[in-house]
């Protein structure tokens, strides 16, 4: 995993976190930021890494992407079946 895949990685985990909290907190997380971080960390990706990684971050599927960075098929998710 690249430097930059790393950071990608620890900002979809950033939003992960702050989703969850915006149920709790008040006033909720700003969620912004890290949209902000994600997409120029993703103009960042080297143009010939990971095709799939780069599609995920352009469509804003960030849980496909977190999956993908985490080893995980993300066209089959996290269930058990």
């Amino acid at each position: 995993m690249t430097a930059t895949e790393q950071q990608v990685l620890q900002a979809l985990r950033a939003l992960e976190d702050a989703v969850a909290r915006c149920r709790t907190e008040n006033p909720p997380p700003a969620l912004l930021p890290i949209f902000e971080r994600l997409d120029a960390l993703a103009t960042q990706l080297p143009g010939g890494g990971n095709h799939d990684l780069r599609h995920y971050l352009q469509r804003k599927s960030y849980e496909k992407a977190r999956l993908l960075l985490e080893g995980v098929d993300p066209e089959k998710g996290t269930c058990r079946k």
